[in-house]
């Protein structure tokens, strides 16, 4: 998560017609504490029951666990690019995510983004 906070202005344009939402089965009070003491710009949302991760296709039975999975959401409610699993230590990653982001949600370059 600290890849995401570190590269957020640049990659999620500071959340400037962009949300990032982090979701993790952890509960919400740690989450909290979590998103506070690292500072990070974006939101989390709890999934304790993997309820999310099951409808998407994160959770891994096998494993119960859910996946590092990214989805890119599209201005029109559609899932326009799955990584499954993210892999966010390798750079390519980010450079395809910012591809897809910048496919979907062009930057507006009137409004000095």
């Amino acid at each position: 998560m600290n890849a995401y906070r570190d590269q957020y202005a640049q990659l999620f344009r500071n959340g400037r017609n962009i949300v990032l939402v982090a979701i993790s089965a952890d509960v919400d009070t740690a989450l909290y504490s979590w998103a506070r003491d690292a500072e990070f710009p974006f939101l989390f949302a709890s999934d304790t029951g993997s309820v999310v991760g099951k409808r998407y296709g994160a959770y891994l039975g096998k494993y119960k666990l859910d996946n590092r999975t990214l989805f890119v959401i599209a201005p029109d409610g559609k899932i326009s690019y799955v990584a499954a699993p993210f892999r966010e230590i390798d750079p390519t990653s980010y450079t395809a995510l910012a591809a897809e982001i910048n496919k979907v949600a062009p930057a507006d370059s009137t409004k000095g983004n």
